[in-house]
């Protein structure tokens, strides 16, 4: 069987290892390119764009992919699109991993928004010591606030994507605990986190240490993605493969 995995997520990683080296199976992965020097993985893999909707349905057909994965960010909603369209041109089975929103809890102090642009309103026209926890991608939107002191958290070099007067970047990568998540915000003095409602584990801690010093927290909610089969882990879509059954829909969401 041959796989195509859209990954570069922890639940990619889980699933493209517990797959690896089985002789019954062949599996790509593919990722979008964006982090220079992505973890290593012990599949083949590709880097880069497919060229839209018709060229990943041309992949899939050249490559005869038997099952589509989509193991993508839960805020790469284009890519999710792309996917969900190239599947149903080509007819290939797809699944998609979809973990869990955080939800807000007691003591949560969550503005939320839907978009990037409303994150940066939401800090206010007072100057703020600021959390800016939401990737390189859209953090130039920031620089529409520029009275705001930025300490911004980014696993590529921001680089001079976020020109304000006030910046220090940390380059890192998770996961974060909650202690030193919160040992953090309090030396920088911060007042306000910004974040994406990624879910997951491996960036929680800053959620929960904020809740923990009473810090607020303007968090951009998820863009739709398509209706297609899901489950919320690397081990429901290794149920999903190891079931064979890949064309009934109810089946899939019951996995």
């Amino acid at each position: 069987m041959r796989i195509l995995i859209l990954g570069g997520t922890g639940e990619a990683s889980t699933l493209v290892r517990s797959l690896a080296g089985r002789a019954d199976l062949s599996v790509t992965l593919s990722l979008a390119g964006r982090t220079a020097a992505p973890k290593p993985e012990p599949v083949p893999t590709r880097i880069g764009g497919f060229g839209g909707i018709e060229g990943l349905a041309d992949y899939l057909k050249a490559d005869a992919i038997d099952c589509l994965i989509d193991a993508t960010h839960p805020f790469a909603a284009t890519m999710s699109h792309h996917a969900a369209c190239a599947a149903a041109l080509t007819a290939v089975p797809i699944l998609a991993i979809r973990r869990s929103a955080w939800t807000r809890e007691p003591g949560d102090l969550w503005i939320e928004v839907d978009r990037m642009d409303e994150a940066v309103a939401a800090l206010g026209s007072a100057p703020r010591r600021v959390f800016l926890t939401i990737g390189r991608q859209e953090a130039g939107v920031f620089a529409a606030a520029p009275q705001h002191t930025y300490l911004a958290r980014t696993v590529e070099p921001l680089g001079g994507i976020l020109p304000v007067p006030h910046l220090t970047a940390l380059e890192a990568r998770g996961p974060f605990d909650v202690a030193s998540e919160a040992a953090l915000m309090r030396t920088s003095g911060i007042e306000i986190l910004v974040s994406k409602n990624a879910g997951g584990a491996a960036t929680y801690g800053k959620i929960a240490a904020a809740r923990t010093l009473g810090i607020p927290v303007v968090m951009v909610r998820r863009p739709g993605k398509p209706d297609v089969p899901s489950v919320p882990d690397a081990a429901g879509a290794l149920r999903w493969l190891e079931a064979g059954d890949h064309a009934g829909s109810s089946t899939l969401r019951a996995v």
